[in-house]
């Protein structure tokens, strides 16, 4: 259903409109009485060619200053940038016969630069083209600046870590995708230097431009003699509004119809490595009131860093694809020291959770666009990973899931040996993301190289790492075996953000009595620690039963569904566990009795499993 704007703001937005089409409706009229006879036209022509060929002089120079120019602005965040932005900007506040006073200041006869070029700056072409380009630029520098802020910064990034130096990613990358907008500015900066009238009739009176010559004849033979020379003009304008306004449309999203298919093998990859490699990192960065400081060394290939947002974890993945600076760190993978490296001599692929796909290339190019990308192997995995009839097709047409794999097609033809992955599921809903998830463990089993899922998701951790590094605020809390960190969590914290229940913390007591809370105590296997050492525990879901000679009094608080599982919440003795249960008796609010299982219930010591 259309929306309608607020009556107030249609007739407002009405009247405006009106007022601007007004003057081009009342000219209509006027063309039978035009003064046709009378027209110089090798004159009249004579000015449209002074015009448009200064025009084009003019814009050329301001492209090749003003991108760079624009992008330099964009990029920086100094005061004196910004000052800078600021004057570049300020003919469009001035006056164009004032503009053209403060040029006879600078270009003028008697001034400095002059008489140093004898005069020729004024009163010729080349006055004209000095004039166009003052007013004229601003137009351009602005859509540049706005075009180069818009470009997300990721895509350079990504560009980064596929092995291209900063001048390739600015042509290759940053400029085509801020192209579209660029050439708007450009197209309306041609404009204003074509119409330009104040500042060439104060710099250049002749050679006689459009608007000079128009404004001459003004003055000798009246307004019936305007329409045949406003022809020219409005034809032009009306070319360059709409090459203003023109922009390339893209498709949407194409969804077909096995796009979340499972991975399925079609042979070995292409030189595949024989052994992985192993990692090892310090990872020190200081940002503001912020602290990163993370040592890690695993012994396993499929890795996640899981934590809070705010924790810094992707901070910690753009420290290991080296687009941030590693502060007194250390980066090993097998025996390279990556730290010693630039991001594209790194030989990684990094994936943000759009997965950086560059707008303006097709799958084909995306593949074929890292410097080291191996023909063979885009051919191996595009046939692996479905992509072959999707090779001419641009992102915008690519469903999420065809996005990742074309991104891990990517990053794979150039056999990168470390994969990083920020939030790769973050924006999907759970069945794709589930699926997606699944087709990605398939494929960390088929390559050797490491893996690194930044995630906030304990079920994604436990799915596609063997092992997992838990930070918060900047900090190691744990690091290991996701079944020992699972099953061990070093402090309640890390408990939490794993997303366990039924773990707390307690004291031993005599005989492997735990004592939990005020006076709950529960029986454990555990022999080896001491009594009044204080520890933590975990209660499997499925050791706590309700019976009816149970030696434990509890009350249901509440009743969930996890995934289709009925999970009841009892507390007994202060202390709160989550039950595994399909027993129908079990409703919320209500007192039974309960059993625990001495061989359900784990004991240990928090500081032995800190990483």
């Amino acid at each position: 259903m259309k929306r309608i704007a607020a009556r107030p703001l249609f007739w407002l937005a009405a009247l405006l409109a009106a007022y601007l089409c007004a003057p081009f409706i009342a000219s209509v009229p006027q063309l039978g009485a035009a003064d046709w006879a009378h027209v110089d036209w090798n004159a009249t022509w004579s000015a449209v060619g002074v015009s448009a060929a200064s025009a084009s002089m003019a814009s050329l120079v301001i492209l090749i200053g003003g991108v760079p120019l624009g992008y330099f602005l964009a990029r920086s965040n100094s005061r004196k940038v910004a000052a800078l932005g600021f004057m570049v900007q300020l003919p469009l506040a001035l006056p164009p016969l004032t503009s053209g006073v403060l040029l006879l200041f600078l270009l003028g006869p008697y001034s400095g630069i002059g008489r140093l070029t004898g005069g020729t700056l004024t009163d010729s072409f080349a006055g004209i083209v000095l004039a166009e380009t003052f007013v004229a630029a601003p137009f351009l520098i602005i859509a540049a600046k706005s075009a180069f802020a818009a470009v997300d910064p990721v895509l350079d990034d990504v560009a980064a870590t596929l092995g291209h130096h900063a001048g390739s990613r600015f042509f290759r990358v940053v400029l085509p995708v801020a192209w579209p907008a660029i050439r708007a500015g450009l197209a309306l900066a041609w404009l204003r230097a074509f119409g330009e009238f104040g500042a060439t009739v104060m710099v250049a009176y002749h050679p006689y431009s459009l608007p000079v010559y128009t404004y001459v004849v003004f003055g000798g033979q009246g307004l019936p003699a305007m329409m045949p020379l406003l022809l020219p003009t409005l034809a032009i304008a009306i070319v360059c509004a709409a090459l203003s306004l023109y922009s390339r449309r893209q498709n949407g999203a194409t969804e077909l119809e096995n796009e979340d298919a499972a991975v399925q093998p079609v042979g070995p990859p292409p030189a595949a490595e024989a052994a992985p490699l192993r990692l090892a990192l310090r990872l020190t960065r200081h940002l503001g009131a912020f602290d990163l400081d993370v040592s890690w060394a695993p012994t396993t290939r499929r890795l996640a860093i899981i934590g809070p947002s705010g924790s810094g974890k992707s901070l910690a993945l753009r420290l290991i694809a080296g687009l941030e600076p590693n502060e007194n760190g250390m980066l090993r993978l097998g025996t390279t020291d990556l730290e010693e490296l630039p991001p594209e001599r790194r030989q990684i692929g990094y994936m943000p959770q759009d997965y950086g796909l560059f707008p303006h290339m097709t799958v084909a190019q995306q593949l074929a666009f890292p410097v080291d990308a191996d023909a063979a192997s885009a051919r191996y995995w595009l046939e692996h990973l479905g992509l072959g009839k999707l090779v001419g097709r641009l992102p915008s047409q690519l469903s999420f899931g065809q996005r990742q794999r074309v991104a891990l097609a990517r990053a794979l033809t150039r056999h990168s040996q470390l994969l990083l992955f920020d939030e790769p599921f973050a924006a999907l809903d759970t069945p794709r993301r589930r699926r997606l998830q699944q087709s990605l463990r398939a494929l960390q089993r088929e390559i050797a190289a490491v893996t690194i899922i930044v995630t906030h998701d304990p079920d994604e951790a436990a799915l596609l790492a063997d092992e997992v590094l838990v930070i918060e605020t900047g900090r190691v809390l744990q690091a290991g075996l996701i079944d020992v960190v699972y099953e061990q969590p070093a402090s309640m914290r890390v408990a939490e953000l794993l997303g366990l229940h039924n773990v707390g913390e307690g004291v031993m007591r005599e005989d492997g009595m735990l004592e939990i809370g005020a006076g709950l105590r529960v029986k454990t296997a555990a022999r080896s620690i001491a009594a009044g050492q204080r520890v933590m525990w975990r209660v499997s879901s499925h050791a706590l039963t309700a019976s009816a000679d149970g030696p434990y009094a509890g009350t249901i608080d509440a009743i969930e569904l996890r995934r289709g599982e009925r999970y009841i919440r009892v507390e007994i003795g202060g202390a709160h566990f989550d039950i595994a249960s399909e027993d129908s008796r079990l409703r919320q609010g209500t007192q039974h009795r309960f059993a625990i299982e001495t061989a359900g219930v784990s004991v240990w010591a928090a500081e032995a499993v800190r990483g």
